[in-house]
């Protein structure tokens, strides 16, 4: 009998719902029954969500952090990923069937992270068909969308550096590049064009444009590699 007790308590359920926000997150916990455990905001980062997990399981009282079912309307993000790492069995639910439940406790249809937090953990347990289990995504998949990411970053950079380049040989070749657009010509034609004597400017006006010239050239190769990469 005494084992059988023990399977049984093993196999509890408990409901959080957690309200997603990008400076700090709601969680309310509730029993197998639907009575309030508590509820508590934790600010989002490493710290806080390390609490969250932490929260959950000791006013749980879970043996298995599996035995806690988390609700949550963002499908990703460091949340989710954490809570999945921990072993936390986590679900989403679309925004609109989430309109329909928050009508439960409120026909006023402002958004309230608390009561959000409660409509979520109390769906969960009443209406578990409603929601999207999640699971631990493969790591290509994480990693493809942060190279896209950095490929469009380093792309904008190349187009500030090379923006710049061309504002410095304004300064002192200025007929070159207003009177004919480079990409037409070949490289000779190019060279040609830019031995001819230059417009008369301040001292050390060439030499400074020449040099931050220079400097923008190491980075635009720099960042040529690094988009090769990407």
């Amino acid at each position: 009998m005494l084992e059988r007790r023990e399977g049984m308590t093993d196999q509890k359920q408990w409901y959080a719902g957690v309200d997603w926000a990008s400076q700090s997150h709601h969680v309310f916990l509730t029993d197998g029954d639907g009575r309030k455990i508590g509820e508590r905001v934790f600010r989002h980062g490493g710290v806080g969500l390390a609490e969250v997990a932490a929260w959950l399981t000791a006013n749980s009282g879970a043996l298995e952090a599996g035995q806690i079912q988390v609700a949550i309307e963002v499908p990703h993000g460091p949340v989710v990923e954490t809570l999945i790492e921990r072993g936390f069995t986590v679900h989403a639910i679309n925004p609109k069937q989430m309109d329909r439940f928050r009508d439960r406790f409120t026909l006023a249809g402002a958004k309230d992270d608390s009561r959000d937090a409660e409509v979520m953990a109390s769906a969960m347990r009443t209406d578990p068909r409603c929601f999207r289990p999640l699971a631990a995504a493969v790591p290509v998949v994480i990693e493809l969308p942060e190279w896209s990411r950095l490929a469009e970053g380093l792309g904008a950079e190349r187009n500030r550096l090379t923006n710049r380049m061309r504002e410095q040989l304004w300064r002192y070749f200025p007929a070159l590049l207003k009177r004919h657009p480079i990409r037409r010509f070949d490289a000779a034609h190019v060279l040609a064009v830019l031995r001819k004597p230059p417009v008369e400017v301040a001292a050390g006006t060439t030499e400074a444009a020449s040099a931050h010239v220079d400097m923008l050239i190491a980075r635009i190769r720099l960042v040529n590699r690094q988009l090769k990469q990407a």
